[in-house]
């Protein structure tokens, strides 16, 4: 996955001219921030050199995670045709981009965010979407007024991490307030990055909410430590993220967890799968979680015929069907 050309290219002139030492600082002050999870009471994004830095080494990562987490909704509810979004903790607007990529009659984008330097790159990129509305507002998304109007999809994609436990929770119950029909959370594919997708899980729930994805259920989570439930994708990297990062492959994993509540039920489905599929020769293995609430690992084999021609197109993320059936093995 890469950004769309206009994005790609917008962003390519964004840090064309800046010295490449530089980035490579900006950058790496960045990637040790989002490690570290640091809270400090300082934007990641204070400065327009840090921004730069954001649109050609982070961009493409967050729209790839949040692309796919959007597509996984699209998948259970084809009848869902947002027009408006609420997107919270904006950045530039990556939610938004991937948001009207998928959905295209969205009209309008009301944007929240706080730091003025990513902000302004925000501003200059967003107006290359045939948006009919786009407001930003300047606030910080701990306290900020949230627009009184329900919005038909809500995203909130990495930002949890920079907020403490109990903003998080408030936070959660204010969005899910405004939220008209879906609201989509995307984190780190990180331990920690699933254990506050946990938490949010759990408050929706509560709240009467209908989990669309990843979950094929609302049991408790199946799996536990060490083990986590993430997803990934993979990023191409430009030529400049590539000299920016020092790297030689042209491409990167981007790691990611997320979870889509709806006021509306979804389709449903028999399992998702939630790790990679292993191939090998004339078999494969697929790790499930279940509607029924448990993860399991199943193996095919030629023999299963359709079943294993179906498990071989299967991918890391992908949905089964309600209806399909595997042969049952041994429980993870």
């Amino acid at each position: 996955m890469q950004l769309p050309a206009a994005l790609h290219k917008a962003v390519d002139d964004a840090v064309d001219g800046i010295p490449l030492a530089d980035l490579q600082a900006a950058s790496e002050r960045l990637s040790r921030r989002y490690r570290s999870e640091t809270r400090d009471g300082r934007a990641h994004l204070s400065d327009d050199l840090s921004a730069r830095a954001y649109l050609a080494v982070r961009m493409p990562a967050t729209y790839a995670a949040i692309h796919a987490s959007l597509d996984a909704v699209a998948q259970l509810r084809p009848d869902f045709s947002p027009t408006s979004v609420l997107d919270v903790g904006a950045g530039p607007g990556t939610a938004t981009f991937a948001a009207c990529d998928l959905w295209p009659d969205l009209s309008s984008a009301t944007l929240i965010e706080q730091s003025p330097a990513i902000r302004r790159w925000g501003e200059t990129l967003l107006p290359r979407l045939a948006l009919e509305r786009t407001d930003w507002l300047a606030q910080d998304i701990a306290t900020a007024a949230l627009p009184q109007a329900r919005h038909d999809l809500v995203i909130l994609a990495y930002v949890l991490d920079e907020l403490a436990p109990l903003v998080q929770a408030a936070l959660v119950d204010r969005l899910w307030a405004g939220t008209g029909d879906m609201l989509v959370v995307v984190e780190p594919g990180t331990p920690a990055g699933w254990t506050r997708i946990l938490s949010v899980r759990d408050r929706l729930i509560a709240s009467g909410a209908h989990l669309v994805a990843p979950c094929p259920h609302a049991f408790a989570c199946p799996l536990g430590a060490p083990d986590w439930c993430h997803f990934s994708r993979r990023v191409a990297r430009s030529r400049m993220h590539r000299r920016i990062k020092a790297a030689d492959v042209p491409w990167e994993d981007e790691k990611f967890i997320y979870l889509a509540a709806s006021r509306r039920e979804p389709l449903p489905v028999a399992a998702r799968v939630i790790a990679p599929v292993q191939v090998r020769g004339g078999t494969v293995a697929l790790t499930l979680c279940e509607q029924s609430g448990t993860a399991r690992q199943h193996l095919l084999s030629k023999r299963d015929g359709d079943r294993f021609r179906q498990a071989r197109r299967l991918a890391w993320g992908d949905c089964v069907g309600e209806h399909a059936t595997m042969p049952s093995d041994s429980a993870v």
